[in-house]
Formats: structure tokens, C-alpha cells, sequence
């Protein structure tokens, strides 16, 4: 680059040329790497790879089933087809809690504790979404170091794409993928958004709400309906100076248990505390859902909780494809209605109504 300052008007002033900088990549391995072509991975390869349990195709199935691209999904529902009869044999475990509980630090805490057990979890960890530029930051291994590390741990972030219940769109098919890669505990962690309850309970066996000493007394425990749906209330960060915090939150929280009508799965919630930071009380939370997890399959519950949650996501699925598959084929109809509710030339009702009468006329 020639500078203004060498040229002769400006005589006594001159700009050294610098050092010329190298290319970002050596260009003789940019022009192999055009040659190099990504391997296609078949149906087959990728029901084989999860069977055997290989990380990296499992990862890729995963990533085709959260595509939104219609030749990914024909590919992904036929390997979960194939998949789903060697599914179900793990323990899932969603949790939640408003943001600051801890959760991640739990997580890992909780799941060193399994592997060290000989189990083998998996760490479906949903991460908001931007609701400007659509992006997620996906950055939970980064607070799960140890985990992250572990070979007989798994964690995968996924965005929550909008999804309302902080449960990304298809974390329950990620669960089963999962399931037939041999992890046989299952972490679902959810965003605390506070609207997670509904889809985070009908995907897992056992629901465990993350609380923290001073987040309310026994009478905002009563508001809050999520409180009804846990299996568990665990109060975190019971170390240090919070100690006695923490064991008043445990008995104004079981005070508020005692309002409520008793659990379907006919086991009374447990109110327990731990230190995920010390990793104390990680072996009690653990026998909790073991007992649970016992006492609900001797008298029924458990296989009768994951048939509902089946029928469910079913109908959820064709809630999701009837709403994307009306978007996609009335795009244009869509934008002359909203420019008449615009100009209030229709009501929003009205508009609705003739756009939806109109689509399913012609489907029918």
C-alpha cells in the first residue's frame, strides 16, 4: 500500500511499508481441502453408528433431527423408526429452576457422581435463543469442565429456537437417539424461564426442581404450580454461611408441600439440600430417585407415565407439522390478510377464521 505522506509535497515525512501479513491458511492446504469431500452418511450408517455407540454419528443424527430441512427430517425419522425398539431403557431426569440455582454447576456435580458409579449419562442442556438475531450462545461444556471431559459423559447444548417451556423443539427424539447409544441416565436441563414445566414433565420420569435459600416462603411456594409437578425440590448451595438458609428454606418448603394434594405417582416429594459446589448431598439425591424410581414401577405409574407422554408428543408433533405446513403453503394469503388488519379493514378474529377455512377447504 503507497501512503500519501511518501509523495514529494511532503517531503521529511515517510511511512515504513510494514510487514507483509501471511495468508489465514496455507494455500496448498485450502486447494487439497476443495478435493476433499465430506462423507454422506446413509440410513444404515447412522442406525449403525448409534448402535455401536459412536459420538461423533450420534451427534450428526442429533443435528438432523433439530434440521428444519425437509430431506433431513425424512432421513431422521427413519432412523428413529429403527431406533426406537432399543430406546427405554434409561432413567430420565429433567431439571429445572430459575436462573442462578446453579443448575449447571449441579449437573456436573450430580453427574460425576454417576460416572463414577459405572453409569453413563447423557447432558441435553437447552440454551435460549435470541428472539433479535435467532442465535444461542450453546456454551454449557464450558461450565461443565470435568463433565465435559469424562468419556463416559455426553453433552449436548441445543438451542431452544423459540420454543416455549425452554425444551428445544426436538430434545424428546435427541432423549431416544441417546437411549440407543447406550447412555442409560438421561439429563434434561432446561432454561428456568419459569414456562418449562408442561414440556419438561412430559418428557421425563423424574422432575427435580432446583430451588435456593431466600427465593420465597412457604406461601409463594403455594403459587407456584410448578411446585406441584416436581418429584423433588432440592435447595442448592447449602454450604458455608448458608447452611441454616438453606435447612429454613427446606422446612418452610415442606410446610408448603403439605397443601397439596397428593402426588399421582403415589410417592410423597422429597424437600432435600446439597452443596453442589462441595458436592455434598449428591449420594442422597441420587437414593431419592431410586426409590422413587422403584416404587413407581412396582405399582404402575411409570410404564402408565411414559405411555401418556407418548400419546402426547404426538399430538404435539401434529400441532408443530399442521402450524409449519400452513405457514409454508399460505405465505402469500398471510400477507394480504395481515395488510387488512392493518388498515382495519378485517378483525384479527376475521382474518384468522377465513385464512384457516380457507386452507383446510382445500386440504379436505
Amino acid at each position: 500500500m503507497e501512503h500519501p505522506e511518501n509523495s514529494p509535497e511532503y517531503e521529511g515525512l515517510k511511512v515504513n511499508r510494514g510487514i507483509e501479513q501471511p495468508e489465514a491458511m496455507n494455500p496448498n492446504i485450502a486447494a487439497r481441502l476443495k478435493f476433499i469431500k465430506k462423507k454422506t452418511l446413509t440410513t444404515d450408517d447412522y442406525v449403525e453408528g448409534i448402535l455401536k455407540g459412536d459420538i461423533n454419528i450420534l451427534s450428526q443424527a442429533i443435528t438432523l433431527v433439530e434440521s428444519s430441512k425437509t430431506e433431513h427430517q425424512l432421513i431422521a425419522q427413519e432412523v428413529i423408526k429403527r431406533c426406537l425398539p432399543s430406546s427405554g431403557n434409561s432413567v430420565r431426569i429433567g431439571i429445572t429452576g430459575v436462573p442462578g440455582a446453579g443448575k449447571s454447576t449441579f449437573i456436573e456435580s450430580f453427574g460425576k457422581y454417576l460416572t463414577g458409579q459405572g453409569h453413563q449419562i447423557a447432558v441435553l442442556a437447552i440454551d435460549p435463543s435470541s428472539e433479535r438475531s435467532k442465535g444461542s450462545i450453546l456454551g454449557d461444556k464450558t461450565r461443565m469442565e470435568e463433565l465435559s471431559c469424562d468419556p463416559k459423559a455426553y453433552i449436548r447444548p441445543s438451542p431452544s429456537a423459540g420454543s416455549l417451556g425452554g425444551v428445544a423443539r426436538k430434545t424428546r427424539e435427541a432423549m431416544i437417539l441417546c437411549e440407543v447409544a447406550g447412555f442409560d441416565i438421561i439429563l434434561i436441563e432446561t432454561v428456568g424461564v419459569g414456562q418449562s414445566e408442561t414440556a419438561v414433565h412430559s418428557m421425563v420420569d423424574f422432575f427435580l426442581l432446583l430451588q435456593i435459600a431466600g427465593a420465597g416462603d412457604e406461601l409463594q411456594g403455594i403459587k407456584r404450580g410448578i411446585m406441584e409437578m416436581a418429584d423433588s425440590i432440592i435447595i442448592n448451595k447449602a454450604d458455608g454461611n448458608n447452611i441454616q438458609r438453606a435447612e429454613l428454606a427446606k422446612v418452610q418448603l415442606q410446610t408448603a408441600l403439605h397443601f397439596f394434594p397428593p402426588h399421582e405417582s403415589g410417592v410423597t416429594p422429597q424437600v432435600m439440600t446439597c452443596s453442589a459446589y462441595e458436592r455434598t448431598g449428591i449420594d442422597a439425591i441420587w437414593e431419592n430417585i431410586l426409590h422413587y424410581c422403584s416404587e413407581t414401577q412396582q405399582n404402575g405409574y411409570f410404564d402408565g407415565r411414559r405411555r401418556e407422554q407418548a400419546k402426547y408428543w404426538m399430538y404435539e408433533t401434529i400441532n408443530e407439522q399442521l402450524k409449519n405446513r400452513f405457514y409454508q403453503h399460505e405465505k402469500e394469503k398471510i400477507k394480504q390478510a395481515e395488510e387488512k388488519v392493518l388498515n382495519n379493514e378485517l378483525s384479527s378474529f376475521t382474518a384468522a377464521f377465513d385464512l384457516l377455512e380457507d386452507y383446510f377447504g382445500k386440504q379436505g
